[in-house]
């Protein structure tokens, strides 16, 4: 037993080798950011525990309800404003975020997206975008199956606040899905009362749960509420760098209840 646990932990600590090169230069690159209100991790913290891995089945195919806004159909980018590129019914990240033209509150999001196979990925490099609900709050989408990165910039983390509650990636080159129920922040003379909440179902699976977000979504830094918050703002996807694959995107706002 003992050989099988100094095994593992060679392998684990070779796929943190990994990110950004080395285990060392990534704790170099983070060593000062702040600690996170409400918790004892700081920002990107390398040492913050890996999310468990759980098995899932991989994308969840939702077809858009009729009350829903068709984002991306595997047509065109009519919704969006922004020149991503649309090769045989897959929108592939570009040069330049793409955002939407119509701008949202509450609401409910499918996505599905694709890690293309055979891409080298390092940390947060090689397999990297990310979704920006009201143009402000990021759920990071990557590579998490195989790839190792601080536990708050894996899929389906809350960028820079918090991981997932558990890891259901399957491998690269396999499509995936997000279902994001977003509840905008409440403001009350301009300033925010009550804050943002999110779920998010990856491949089907609880990886955020009502979590109340702490503000805009920051790289190194923490954060907070800034005053006269819009009442709405656009949807976006994050060009990193990485062609990733989206397909199937569609939005509903979330009405009130007894209307």
């Amino acid at each position: 037993m003992k050989y099988l646990t100094a095994a593992l932990t060679i392998s684990f600590a070779s796929l943190l080798f990994a990110d950004h090169h080395t285990e060392q230069t990534t704790k170099k690159l983070y060593a000062d950011t702040p600690v996170i209100p409400g918790s004892t991790y700081t920002v990107h913290d390398t040492t913050r525990p890996q999310p468990r891995k759980v098995e899932s089945t991989g994308a969840v195919t939702i077809s858009a309800p009729s009350d829903a806004l068709v984002l991306f159909d595997g047509t065109d980018t009519k919704a969006w404003n922004g020149d991503w590129r649309v090769e045989e019914g897959i929108l592939i990240a570009s040069p330049g975020a793409l955002t939407t033209k119509e701008h949202f509150r509450d609401c409910q999001i499918h996505l599905e997206f694709r890690v293309p196979a055979g891409r080298e990925i390092m940390g947060q490099k090689g397999g990297n975008s990310g979704i920006f609900i009201m143009g402000k709050y990021e759920i990071q989408v990557g590579e998490s199956h195989t790839n190792v990165t601080y536990p708050d910039g894996q899929a389906g983390a809350v960028y820079g606040q918090t991981p997932p509650l558990v890891n259901p990636a399957t491998p690269q080159g396999e499509w995936q899905s997000y279902d994001i129920i977003f509840k905008a922040p409440v403001s009350k003379d301009g300033k925010v009362v009550t804050p943002a909440e999110v779920t998010v179902l990856f491949n089907g699976v609880a990886v955020q749960a009502g979590f109340r977000i702490q503000g805009p979504t920051k790289h190194k830094t923490t954060t907070s509420y800034p005053e006269n918050h819009p009442e709405k703002g656009p949807i976006f996807l994050q060009w990193h760098k990485d062609p990733i694959e989206y397909r199937n995107i569609w939005v509903r706002p979330l009405g009130k209840y007894d209307q």
